[in-house]
């Protein structure tokens, strides 16, 4: 055991972006930090994401203040953290037909629409703000507000950063299999405690969390997703095509309903396209959303096929070779009218923090932030 638990030390479980970001802020707060993880790095959906900072498709009200405040945290972040690939580059949601163009326009008409930045541009002004995306393209919303960090760099920054703090005790390769108050114990039999433990094991249902009544308001979501060699021009902007519209929250209009039916492949898929352009020039292509467990352990070339047909038919360049291709799995909250995410004592000092779902990237500083906060309170 490492000892009885003193003032100002916290226990967090879990590095993934979220777990990093809690241990990061509470050493900011001059806290010790003992931070465990059951892999030897991070390896789950925090490095198999997009790095989107997306703002723009929030539901109004809680959930776009807690991602404004997030975007705004990432920036702080991106200062004292080397790395992160931090860019405050942007979006273009691309319309191709009238009706996508109608619901874009009803978008702009929210009463929110100046926080999200957005702005309706026609195909002229959307080439211009992005050379890169095909000249047929009929127009695009433009979100101001969205942003970028690298996802397979982001969270060893982080980590690297916490290594230089004097209070940072790191312990890989440490599942937690118990909890107890203010403390827990790993798969060696060893315990750990503090003045408070944040267990945030993202889409893992270990031991530690199951059986809790809080577990059934989460489902598990996978995805699939690709990356190219590097593309020989230069995205301005992250880019989406209009199916984006049909499972983003803010755009749960009247003019939704007047969208043209996915392709069959697409609909089957839970599919939308998202293009993001990496440091390095290649580009990341999704993705699907598949919610019925067991979920296959192979990836489809059909639905890849018709993503990469998407991207295609946005730019003005050829696709560069795909190099590689993964899934992924996140866990989310079931019903987000309720909470944004999973927060639940699970004992005495022990909170779960997870069920973020694909806002993870986005919203993580901000609920680590109210985390620490809580904890400070």
């Amino acid at each position: 055991m490492m000892g009885a638990a003193k003032a100002g030390r916290v226990v967090v479980v879990g590095a993934g972006i979220l777990g990093a970001l809690h241990a990061l802020f509470a050493l900011e707060r001059g806290l010790e930090v003992v931070h465990l993880e059951k892999d030897p790095r991070p390896q789950g959906a925090s490095v198999r994401n997009f790095g989107l900072v997306w703002v723009g498709g929030r539901a109004g009200g809680a959930e776009l203040e807690l991602a404004l405040r997030a975007r705004a945290l990432w920036e702080e972040v991106a200062e004292r953290v080397e790395g992160l690939g931090w860019r405050a580059a942007g979006s273009l949601t691309v319309a191709t037909e009238e009706a996508e163009l109608s619901l874009m326009k009803q978008a702009c008409e929210r009463a929110d629409a100046a926080l999200r930045k957005w702005q309706l541009l026609d195909g002229p002004a959307a080439h211009e703000a992005n050379p890169e995306i095909s000249p047929e393209t009929a127009g695009a919303l433009h979100c101001g507000a969205d942003a970028l960090v690298e996802p397979r760099l982001a969270v060893h920054a982080v980590r690297k950063r916490l290594e230089g703090f004097e209070g940072y005790n790191w312990f890989p390769g440490r599942e937690v299999m118990q909890v107890a108050p203010r403390k827990v114990r790993d798969d060696r039999g060893e315990w750990y405690g503090g003045d408070r433990v944040f267990v945030c094991p993202g889409a893992t249902t270990t031991a530690v969390v199951r059986g809790f009544a809080g577990l059934a308001r989460t489902r598990r979501v996978r995805l699939q997703m690709l990356e190219t060699a590097p593309y020989q021009g230069r995205l301005t902007t992250s880019l989406a095509d209009a199916d984006s519209m049909r499972y983003y929250p803010a755009f749960d209009l009247p003019g939704r309903a007047s969208l043209p039916p996915q392709p069959e492949v697409a609909a089957r898929w839970h599919a939308q396209l998202l293009l993001v352009q990496r440091l390095d020039g290649s580009l990341t292509i999704g993705d699907t959303h598949e919610y019925d467990e067991p979920f296959a352990f192979d990836l489809d070339d059909e639905i890849y096929r018709h993503l990469l047909a998407r991207a295609t038919s946005l730019l003005r360049r050829p696709l560069p070779p795909v190099r590689r291709r993964w899934a992924g799995v996140y866990s989310e909250v079931r019903d987000a009218s309720r909470d944004l995410y999973w927060r639940e004592e699970i004992d005495d000092g022990v909170e779960v923090v997870s069920g973020v779902g694909g806002r993870g990237m986005t919203c993580s500083p901000a609920i680590a932030e109210q985390s620490i906060a809580h904890l400070a309170g």
